[in-house]
C-alpha cells in the first residue's frame, strides 16, 4: 500500500472512530474514501477542523473550509490558504480576495456569497509552497465530498494546482487549456489563472475576464 492510500485509510478510521466504532474483525480498504464522509457541510466541516492526516496540521492556525452558497451553480476552487486565511479561517482574503470578489461582482453579475469557493488543500502551506502530492491527495476527499453536496454546474479552477489535481492532467500547463470547457463528470471544468498570478502579472487580468464571460455565457 503506497503512503497516499495509507492516509487515505487512516483517515477513514478517524471517521470510524469519531462515530463511536472501537474495533474492526476484518476491514477491507475502500479507494473511494469520500463515500464515507458526512453528507451535509456541517457535520464535514467538523471532520476536517480535526483532520491531522499531514504535516500541514501542525502549523496551521485555523483550517480553510471553504464557503458560500451551497446551491450555487458555480463553484470556484484554489490552491490553498495563504496567511490571512489561515488567521481569519476565510478562504481568498485580502487582495487577491478582493480580485475574486470583483470577478464575481462585475462579470459573473452575481454577489461573491452566491458561489462557492474553496481550496486543494484546507491548511496553508509553508511560505506558501505548492501543496505536495501528499498533501493534496490527503485533503482532496473532502473537496470532492464538497462538490459532491454542492453540485456546482461549472466549476472555476482557479491556478495550475487547482487544475492539475480536479484533472489529474499533471503534466498539462494550464496556460495551453486556460479558457477551455472541459468535464469533470457531469461538471463543466474551466481553468483559468489563480488572483495570487495575477497580483504578480497583472496583464492576464484581461484573458480571466473572457474565461469568466465563458462561465456567465454557460450559467
Amino acid at each position: 500500500m503506497i503512503k497516499v492510500e495509507k492516509l487515505r485509510l487512516l483517515k477513514l478510521l478517524y471517521q470510524y472512530r469519531a462515530i463511536g466504532f472501537e474495533y474492526f474483525k476484518e476491514y477491507k480498504y475502500i479507494k473511494n474514501s469520500s463515500n464515507m464522509l458526512p453528507n451535509n457541510l456541517n457535520s464535514l466541516k467538523n471532520v476536517v477542523n480535526n483532520c491531522h492526516l499531514c504535516n500541514l496540521s501542525k502549523i496551521r492556525k485555523k483550517v480553510v473550509f471553504g464557503e458560500g452558497n451551497i446551491n450555487s451553480q458555480v463553484m470556484f476552487i484554489g490552491e490553498s490558504p495563504r496567511v490571512g486565511e489561515d488567521e481569519s479561517g476565510r478562504v481568498f482574503m485580502g487582495r487577491a480576495g478582493d480580485i475574486i470578489t470583483n470577478i464575481i461582482e462585475n462579470v459573473l453579475k452575481l454577489k461573491r456569497e452566491d458561489v462557492y469557493i474553496a481550496n486543494i488543500v484546507k491548511c496553508k502551506t509553508q511560505e506558501n509552497r505548492v501543496p505536495s502530492m501528499e498533501e493534496a491527495s490527503a485533503c482532496k476527499p473532502y473537496l470532492m465530498k464538497q462538490i459532491e453536496i454542492v453540485k456546482p454546474k461549472i466549476i472555476v479552477a482557479l491556478g495550475s494546482t487547482s487544475f492539475h489535481h480536479l484533472t489529474q492532467e499533471y503534466d498539462t500547463p494550464i496556460s495551453s487549456v486556460r479558457g477551455e470547457t472541459l468535464s469533470l463528470g457531469n461538471i463543466k471544468l474551466i481553468p483559468t489563472f489563480c488572483p495570487y498570478f495575477l497580483l504578480r502579472n497583472p496583464s492576464s487580468k484581461n484573458d480571466v475576464f473572457q474565461d469568466m464571460l465563458k462561465v456567465k455565457n454557460l450559467l
